[in-house]
């Protein structure tokens, strides 16, 4: 059975999906004359469109609107770098964030339900305060300290401490690199790195998994910043310090203050000058990225203008190398290890233990925890310590 849509909505999703006529045809089995035609007359058959809606990740009853909708980010967008205004949100962060609002929602009233104060430090800061002594309070609130980053095996389990020491704290953190479980849905490091979602009971903090464990964890403290600030957004660190917006300029100064305090940088800097590669020594030291290490030497003033920009276009080039050869990597290891991170474990714990208490619907539960099968919840929840 034929139908008859708006040819400039079928564009608009083929579009918004990120893909030309070609790619589309070939997701759907057809031709790319096909496609245009079905762009310039509107016509083609239910099953056909139901096709397209899924894989363009469209909601279908969109496909039949007279003009295609405005989707706008829920949060404010803090993407902007210098004039250039943010491109249009992708199925995929739309996707990720209105998840994380969903478990959000449900974590709030649960922590109501069950008589849980609110957090004194959310909106706690403002931006008339100095980047120094917020990094310091920050800091100590959460035990940020660099000489235990330092003791850390490496980069990923020093990133997974602070995302222990953040949960500890009242924070909810979910990580991946892919729009619903769908690793043919991969997140773009170039789109955004992470989001914050404020809120005085439930704040949540948001990590694309795709960035390198360093660059995860200056966007960790971003992002942290953020709910100190009592903002909600989503961010993208173009070149870590890029963004001009005067809330991302203030949250980059802070997360570098948290990270790499300059007392504790001029005291490894004597250490690091001994090394054959200085830059390379705090790096380790530190767990941060090298960009971070570059700014922190500039703001001491022991790189000069030059220098830095040079050593910092360098390692940038370098990064988008290691991205580019990383980027058709797929994921793997064990299933339920991967789902709490997904989820965040302090999420998982609360949802779990309230549906098998039967105070939360399993079909609701099922839902927020993206799994299908009782058998797939009940094996969730003896990860986590539960008798199932």
């Amino acid at each position: 059975m034929n139908i008859s849509l708006q040819p400039i909505v079928l564009r608009w999703a083929r579009e918004r999906a990120g893909l030309d006529a070609a790619a589309l045809a070939k997701k759907l089995s057809t031709t790319e004359e096909k496609v245009l035609q079905w762009e310039q007359d509107g016509t083609l058959t239910y099953k056909r469109a139901e096709k397209l809606a899924e894989k363009t990740h469209t909601p279908f009853g969109y496909l039949f609107l007279e003009e295609p909708p405005l989707e706008q980010l829920p949060i404010s967008d803090f993407r902007t770098v210098g004039s250039e205004e943010p491109k249009r949100p992708s199925p995929e962060l739309l996707d990720v964030l209105f998840d994380a609002m969903s478990k959000q929602a449900w974590y709030r009233d649960y922590l109501i339900e069950m008589g849980e104060p609110r957090l004194d430090y959310i909106g706690s800061i403002g931006l008339e305060d100095a980047p120094a002594a917020v990094g310091e309070r920050i800091r100590h609130h959460f035990g940020f300290d660099s000489a235990t980053r330092a003791e850390a095996s490496d980069w990923k389990a020093a990133l997974n401490l602070m995302f222990e020491q953040c949960e500890a704290h009242g924070i909810l953190v979910t990580r991946t690199g892919m729009a619903k479980s769908n690793t043919h849905r991969p997140l773009l490091v170039k789109e955004f790195r992470g989001f914050a979602l404020s809120d005085p009971y439930a704040p949540l903090i948001f990590i694309n998994s795709k960035d390198s464990h360093a660059a995860q964890m200056f966007t960790l403290v971003h992002e942290l910043v953020h709910l100190w600030l009592g903002l909600s957004g989503v961010s993208n660190l173009v070149s870590t310090y890029a963004p001009s917006a005067r809330v991302e300029q203030f949250c980059n100064q802070v997360a570098a203050e948290v990270l790499v305090p300059l007392d504790a940088l001029r005291a490894q800097l004597a250490l690091a000058q001994e090394d054959d590669d200085p830059i390379r020594r705090l790096v380790r030291h530190f767990k941060v990225s090298s960009l971070v290490i570059l700014r922190r030497l500039r703001d001491i003033e022991e790189l000069d203008a030059a220098t830095f920009r040079k050593l910092y276009k360098d390692e940038e080039d370098r990064f988008a190398a290691i991205q580019a050869k990383q980027k058709a990597k797929g994921g793997g290891g064990n299933y339920y290890a991967s789902k709490h991170v997904q989820v965040g474990r302090r999420f998982a714990q609360a949802l779990i233990g309230s549906a098998l208490e039967g105070r939360t619907p399993y079909r609701e539960a099922y839902s927020l925890l993206g799994v299908r099968k009782t058998e797939t919840f009940n094996n969730f929840a003896r990860q986590l310590h539960f008798n199932v």
